[in-house]
């Protein structure tokens, strides 16, 4: 990768939003892989969270998808659905990752992203989400809700 220049690793990856950004930070990741961690790609979060790009949520996604460990993926849709049904009230997406660590069964941890993005894209959209077409409307508490179709 590091033999790649970065508009090389932007035609790779450009269907992804921020592309050309997304492009730098992986070749600076490349690079201290090799420099800090022997090649390896760690699989400790706290070990991820030092690489410069890397958040909690990819974080997460690393231990969980690369390495079988434990993890929930947050990202804005996990945020705003885990909030809007009132599984959890939070301000931020870290502070929903550590609730529903306290709080949903780690069996589930894995999965819930991917139910909920999906879900998010289709279904419970950021404005105007489908409720009349919701498979769990009778359970959903609609916090922040304030106009659906």
């Amino acid at each position: 990768m590091l033999r790649l220049a970065p508009p090389r690793i932007e035609r790779a990856i450009y269907p992804v939003g921020f592309y050309r950004t997304k492009a730098r930070v992986i070749h600076s990741i490349c690079r201290d892989l090799l420099e800090r961690f022997g090649g390896r790609v760690p699989d400790e979060i706290d070990a991820l969270l030092t690489l410069k790009g890397v958040g909690r949520k990819t974080a997460n996604l690393v231990v969980t998808m690369g390495y079988g460990k434990p993890g929930i993926c947050v990202d804005t849709h996990v945020h705003r659905i885990s909030n809007r049904l009132g599984y959890v009230r939070t301000k931020t997406p870290e502070q929903t990752e550590m609730a529903l660590r306290a709080k949903l069964p780690a069996r589930y941890w894995i999965g819930y992203n991917d139910l909920l993005v999906a879900f998010g894209q289709n279904v419970c959209a950021p404005i105007s989400p489908r409720c009349s077409v919701c498979p769990v409307r009778t359970r959903c508490r609609r916090v922040g809700v304030t106009a659906s179709r």
